[in-house]
């Protein structure tokens, strides 16, 4: 049976009542003002343009918007309690609890998700052979290994989504992904990577927008594949709580409903070139309000004379008529599961109570009713990503990992 958000805030009380709460709990439930952490990427938008909008004042709220350098930083201060909320990697909550992106039982808790598709894998110049082929990689990767050349790819945080999209295009495509394998993988913040790609430090790269734009824009890399043509509408970005503010339950359903109008505003095309202006500020993410405004409408450049593709319904999207915004527990299953399949845990977890402990499903569907949101019915049922074909049951993880 499903432990519902209060019968576990009951539960979790009474097992906690002879530990003493850090002094930073205390504080941060006492104070009015919430910090919500971002990183420079396009899919912060909705937690951006909610308070340039005026949403958060609308829900009265007082909102200060905290951009962090790096995912690794933007998970210590959520854990510490620096941070109320975030604009966060999906997957992010179960790396980390995980013990392979942080500290094993550590909690962020996922209160929603903010975004679908959006993000790509770029490459080098050196391999402007390959193209949009993926077939073509593996024997100019090997070439270039034969020369005695770096093969070495980047992506954002250990079990991050731009982690998983690397590891699954890569061993689509018969190069072994595994964590220690022969094929290097590094981490880097996202602003960093159009540079290191530049500086020669790293011959492709897994990341959000606008930083494959950019690698266009300055000729240092093409765009090979994007993440929906990989996983069409998959969980991206989620917004996440620290433990603490999880249980300040009036306030944080009034974040949630300030950023789902946001997004419900974002995925309105016309507003696309406006939001592109505010976000390209140096304040937000600090790049062109062109490449930016282009892949949020869907419009990709991709370089390297492979032209414009355009994508429609699967570009990047904040809400998708309610569709976007349901944490699945389904998808967090999928994620542990690809923590098995790549190396990163050894054993099964509990992939189901594991979920069921991160995703604070219930609380959004409180949210979504209140607004008259539809919620989706498909969680737990099985689906293929665009790039698999092999059937993915949550029920049955395991028969997944035994024919992928």
């Amino acid at each position: 049976m499903k432990l519902k958000r209060r019968q576990f805030l009951k539960v979790a009380t009474a097992a906690s009542s002879t530990f003493v709460v850090p002094q930073i709990f205390s504080r941060a439930s006492a104070q009015k003002t919430i910090r919500l952490g971002f990183i420079a990427l396009t899919d912060c938008a909705s937690v951006v343009m909610a308070k340039e909008l005026g949403y958060y004042k609308k829900y009265g709220l007082e909102v200060e918007l905290v951009k962090q350098p790096s995912w690794g930083a933007l998970r210590d201060a959520i854990l510490s309690g620096d941070l109320q909320a975030a604009h966060c990697l999906f997957s992010m909550p179960f790396s980390v609890f995980m013990g392979i992106g942080g500290q094993v039982g550590r909690e962020m808790k996922i209160a929603m998700v903010l975004s679908n598709n959006g993000q790509a894998i770029t490459l080098g110049k050196s391999l402007a052979g390959v193209g949009n082929d993926p077939k073509k990689l593996k024997p100019a990767l090997e070439k270039l290994a034969a020369e005695g050349k770096d093969t070495t790819f980047a992506m954002t945080f250990a079990g991050g989504t731009h982690d998983i999209w690397l590891r699954n295009y890569l061993d689509a495509v018969g190069i072994d992904a595994s964590v220690g394998g022969k094929q290097k993988i590094i981490t880097l913040p996202p602003p960093q990577m159009a540079n290191n790609i530049k500086a020669g430090n790293m011959i492709g790269y897994s990341v959000g927008e606008p930083w494959n734009g950019v690698g266009v824009q300055q000729d240092v890399g093409f765009t090979t594949i994007t993440s929906q043509e990989i996983w069409r509408h998959h969980p991206e970005k989620a917004l996440v709580f620290n433990k603490d503010f999880a249980q300040r339950e009036p306030e944080a359903k009034k974040l949630m409903k300030a950023i789902l109008e946001a997004g419900q505003w974002l995925d309105f095309i016309p507003n696309i070139r406006s939001a592109a202006s505010t976000i390209g500020q140096a304040q937000y993410v600090n790049a062109s309000p062109d490449v930016i405004g282009a892949r949020l409408e869907g419009r990709y450049d991709l370089g390297n004379g492979l032209g414009v593709k355009q994508f429609l319904e699967d570009r990047m999207q904040f809400y998708r008529n309610g569709r976007t915004p349901y944490p699945r527990l389904a998808h967090g299953i999928w994620f542990l599961a690809q923590y098995q399949r790549f190396g990163y845990l050894k054993t099964a977890p509990d992939y189901l109570q594991i979920s069921q402990r991160l995703i604070m499903q219930d609380l959004y569907e409180e949210v979504a009713k209140e607004m008259s949101i539809d919620i989706p019915t498909d969680d737990m049922r099985p689906f293929t990503t665009t790039l698999s074909p092999v059937r993915f049951d949550p029920k049955n993880p395991q028969a997944y990992l035994k024919s992928i």
